[in-house]
């Protein structure tokens, strides 16, 4: 069995991440993300890899004082089941706990995977205004259809 080996993003995995996101985008999943937007966020992400192949990603993007987006989340179609989601989502929180991240949060068409990793749905209008500002480019703003999803961190 080839481990799998999780670390944060590198530029070179652009491309890799890219095809995931894209992948998971046409299919109306989770929402695109130009290489623009990626290679502005790499330090945010980490990735899954397996074999030399990028097969997971997910980003942490600190939003505010004490609150985080997960976001980027996918895997891709060949490597599902092994749990390798959920091991980026909890190494992503374990890294905001580190920062002081009190609050977690997404936005997302998958909630049945968020709750079983211990968020609950909330209305949009719980989150604080100043996550929205990078709402303002997407081509569903400002119908969102996604599910606005919490976190808190457990004192």
């Amino acid at each position: 069995m080839i481990p799998i080996i999780y670390r944060n993003a590198i530029l070179p995995d652009v491309e890799s991440i890219h095809r995931l996101v894209y992948d998971y985008a046409q299919d109306g999943l989770m929402l695109a993300r130009s290489r623009n937007q990626l290679y502005e966020t790499i330090r945010d992400m980490i990735v899954a890899e397996e074999d030399g192949h990028i097969v997971g990603v997910g980003g942490l993007h600190v939003v505010w004082d004490a609150i985080a987006e997960i976001r980027t989340l996918a895997v891709a179609k060949s490597a599902t089941r092994k749990h390798i989601g959920s091991e980026i989502v909890l190494r992503l929180i374990a890294d905001g706990r580190k920062l002081g991240i009190e609050t977690f949060f997404t936005l997302t068409y998958q909630p049945e995977f968020f709750s079983s990793l211990g968020f609950r749905e909330v209305t949009k209008d719980k989150l604080p205004q100043k996550i929205w500002k990078e709402c303002i480019d997407c081509p569903k703003f400002p119908n969102c259809d996604e599910i606005a999803m919490i976190l808190m961190n457990k004192k």
